[in-house]
């Protein structure tokens, strides 16, 4: 049975809910007038910054009522993160939680509350019962370590987390996140927090439109348009944000790596891209949804052949590659790396296990979206990862949405060992997913590539259009999807969502099941 929230929470809603604004998608493919059930007529959107400050303001100023409906323990508190409401009315209230004033790790969750004020439903990353003995930790802890409740895995412990820092093998920068069980000084769990696409050397997307800004006799690469995006050469250097990029007559970069600019222009260029990208699909106003940009760092290191997102500083930063002339700053790998800071803001998926590889598929998802959305014609939209950067020498791409095996090491479908592949590898069965519920299994040309996407059990799965696969992910991620979501989580939240969107007779749910089935997620 349903509960029903206090009067004071549902007035407290009532009044979210008359501050957040609703916005209409635009610019899909195959519009049409919107009806119920449809992504266009049910997408969320923030009118303005100060609007969804006000909305989580008015979640967090009611949180303990909010606790008490939930039934939490005395020693527990809710801190409101993100609000999202529906043209429906529906709002989706994203919570971090405490214990005796200590963060817990994975016992965030979302309540999902209709417009009349009555809670509908709960998403929780840990259903198990929050308590510990003692908040003193037994083992020596380090200064710089934090007292933490761990609730990411069985019975939640007090544990310490501390982040060690340092430099891989291939000069990426390290931080690696530690959860050590309090009492008995066992490692729950790591992962490296620098979330990188993988290695590559170059890729440009032509002659293209920059904002930029007149400063002094000058122009700057900062992105007025985009909350400000700045672009930044280290010089390689690897701290710090280096100079900004500026240019005496606003003509940027020649298109080769002998102009250190022409890294600067294909960075800035995505990142725009996948701002306007968020903007046009999800109605969402930056990475965090707050008008507030990233940054970019380009020149990264020396020889360095990499990308990576980095939450402390919420910027990408790019590599130059072997040769220092060939910047990874291709659209896709702009658009994944930008995506990292997204999944932070909204699920915050851990980097490990099978959280870890839908992190990394939520990036491979919306940069790919990002590349079809550009409609560059240098650059033309398609299933492949970052194809474009000859990391083999042959031409082939980083990975393969439509049969991820065919890079050598991702997983085309599930099993109980794809938690303990790289997260870059076990991405592979989301990716799979995603293209078979955009485009359908079998043999099909896209856009001039070949694609012949298989299933786990020989069905065969209809696709129903990248625009629409692309909503129910978003959604799933942003509503119901939480930092311990697992492939089988992961296929519920894609469910409710299509539910949300489409309806519980629909089409385009009966496409997710048959997706998910067909990469053996059942």
């Amino acid at each position: 049975m349903t509960p029903h929230i206090t009067t004071r929470r549902a007035a407290a809603l009532a009044a979210v809910a008359a501050m957040v604004l609703v916005g209409m998608q635009s610019g899909a493919a195959n519009a049409r007038p919107a009806t119920p059930g449809d992504s266009a007529s049910t997408t969320p959107a923030f009118g303005s910054a100060s609007v969804r400050t006000a909305a989580i303001k008015s979640a967090q100023s009611d949180a303990s009522s909010t606790a008490s409906t939930l039934k939490l323990g005395a020693k527990e508190k809710l801190i409101a993160r993100d609000v999202i409401k529906d043209a429906n009315g529906t709002v989706h209230t994203r919570y971090e939680r405490t214990y005796a004033g200590l963060p817990v790790l994975g016992g965030d969750l979302v309540t999902h509350t209709a417009a009349n004020g009555k809670l509908k439903s709960v998403t929780k990353a840990t259903t198990a019962r929050i308590s510990v003995p003692s908040t003193t930790p037994k083992i020596k802890t380090a200064a710089s370590a934090r007292t933490v409740i761990w609730a990411g895995d069985g019975t939640p412990v007090l544990a310490l987390e501390s982040v060690r820092t340092g430099v891989r093998k291939d000069g990426t920068p390290s931080r690696k996140r530690v959860i050590t069980d309090a009492t008995t000084g066992k490692v729950l769990q790591s992962y490296e927090e620098i979330e990188t696409a993988g290695i590559g050397n170059s890729q440009y997307s032509g002659k293209v439109d920059l904002t930029t800004t007149a400063s002094g006799s000058g122009f700057e690469l900062t992105d007025g348009d985009r909350g400000g995006h700045k672009t930044y050469d280290l010089n390689q250097g690897s701290s710090g944000t280096g100079d900004l990029v500026t240019d005496d007559d606003d003509t940027w970069g020649d298109g080769t790596g002998d102009d250190r600019q022409t890294a600067a222009v294909d960075a800035h260029y995505g990142a725009a891209q996948t701002w306007d990208f968020y903007k046009s699909a999800f109605g969402r106003d930056g990475i965090a949804g707050d008008g507030k940009a990233a940054y970019s760092r380009v020149h990264y290191g020396n020889a360095y052949v990499n990308a990576f997102w980095d939450d402390s500083c919420f910027c990408m930063t790019y590599g130059d590659g072997a040769d220092n002339k060939s910047a990874l700053t291709a659209l896709d790998v702009a658009g994944h790396e930008m995506s990292h800071g997204l999944t932070s803001s909204t699920a915050n998926l851990n980097y490990s296990g099978e959280s870890g590889g839908l992190n990394e598929a939520t990036s491979d998802i919306l940069g790919t979206s990002v590349e079809f959305f550009a409609d560059n014609a240098t650059d033309v939209g398609d299933y492949l990862i970052g194809e474009e950067i000859d990391i083999n020498g042959d031409g082939s791409p980083l990975r393969y949405m439509d049969e991820p095996s065919k890079d050598g090491g991702s997983a085309d479908y599930w099993d109980s060992s794809v938690g303990d592949l790289d997260v870059h590898y076990s991405s592979g069965v989301a990716n799979h997913f995603f293209y078979l519920l955009s485009e359908g299994s079998g043999a099909k040309t896209i856009n001039g590539v070949d694609y012949d996407s298989p299933t786990s059990d020989g069905s065969t799965v209809t696709g129903i259009g990248r625009d629409k696969a692309v909503q129910i992910w978003y959604k799933a991620l942003s509503e119901y999807m939480t930092s311990t979501t697992d492939y089988a989580d992961a296929r519920t939240a894609t469910e409710k969502a299509a539910t949300d969107l489409y309806g519980a007779d629909s089409a385009e749910l009966k496409a997710v099941d048959a997706a998910w089935s067909g990469v053996n997620v059942k």
